[in-house]
């Protein structure tokens, strides 16, 4: 793989920067989730369904909510981000809440420097991939961290929606990973008026480079699925139809929004 320690590192300055905005936004409603509210969206907790007593490997685990509610629901969960800011309030956070997850701070490629462990689940979710270069060196970590028969499983938003320029007036990027894009980040998805600025940059992901990189490792999928909305409204000129579904206005049921992938360890 290419040196892109650069790129990680302009990266990781803004996902610390976007941390901190983060953990106090309505967005993520760090109070509610304190006060035992579900921050999982009903995909992801329906297709993978009980993870009670199961080794959970969460990779790019932003500052640990998803990871701290799965193992409310009874897994035994490992955070990994490359924000050192995320990692140290997923700590704090797993601390006030009396859990025992375990978080660690660094690039998902370079999780074997840090980890020797295999899991039950490997999970990820929401906004991962597009920061990753190379998704075959991606899928080889998950291959090696899953147990025989073990499940990977993520949800992520569909690659059509990255083709888009910022408004979704018109499609500005590849569908395919054919260039390191570079763009100006100003503000966040949580805030947009919030004072983070400097460069971000990251990679489009085809369908079928997702799942090739996954069959190649040796999983076998289980399910693809495609759903037409967010459940989230992070994008710019989204409209909700339905209590947390979003659509992109204008283009309300015409271009999937969120695509999911279960798969086995061979």
């Amino acid at each position: 793989m290419s040196d892109y320690s650069s790129y990680f590192d302009a990266n990781k300055q803004l996902w610390n920067q976007r941390t901190a905005v983060h953990k106090d936004s309505s967005f993520y409603n760090l109070a509610g989730f304190k006060a035992g509210e579900n921050v999982l969206t009903p995909i992801e907790l329906n297709e993978l369904g009980d993870v009670k007593g199961k080794t959970m490997l969460h990779l790019q685990c932003h500052f640990g909510m998803d990871s701290l509610n799965w193992a409310r629901l009874g897994a035994v969960v490992t955070g990994v981000d490359l924000s050192d800011e995320a990692i140290k309030e997923a700590k704090q956070l797993n601390n006030d809440l009396g859990m025992n997850a375990t978080f660690i701070c660094c690039n998902v490629y370079d999780l074997k420097e840090h980890l020797n462990e295999k899991f039950d689940i490997v999970f990820t979710s929401y906004g991962t991939i597009g920061w990753l270069p190379d998704l075959n060196k991606w899928a080889e970590i998950i291959s090696c961290y899953l147990k025989p028969g073990g499940i990977f499983y993520m949800a992520d938003f569909h690659p059509v929606l990255w083709m888009f320029d910022d408004e979704f007036t018109h499609f500005q990027y590849s569908y395919e990973n054919s260039e390191v894009i570079i763009t100006e980040s100003e503000g966040t998805y949580t805030d947009r008026d919030a004072d983070i600025m400097g460069k971000e940059y990251g990679w489009n992901h085809s369908i079928s480079e997702i799942l090739n990189a996954l069959i190649t490792n040796g999983l076998q999928i289980g399910h693809f699925n495609e759903f037409m909305y967010s459940p989230y409204a992070c994008f710019r000129n989204t409209v909700e139809f339905e209590k947390s579904k979003w659509h992109i206005k204008g283009l309300e049921g015409k271009i999937p929004m969120v695509y999911s992938i279960r798969a086995v360890k061979q």
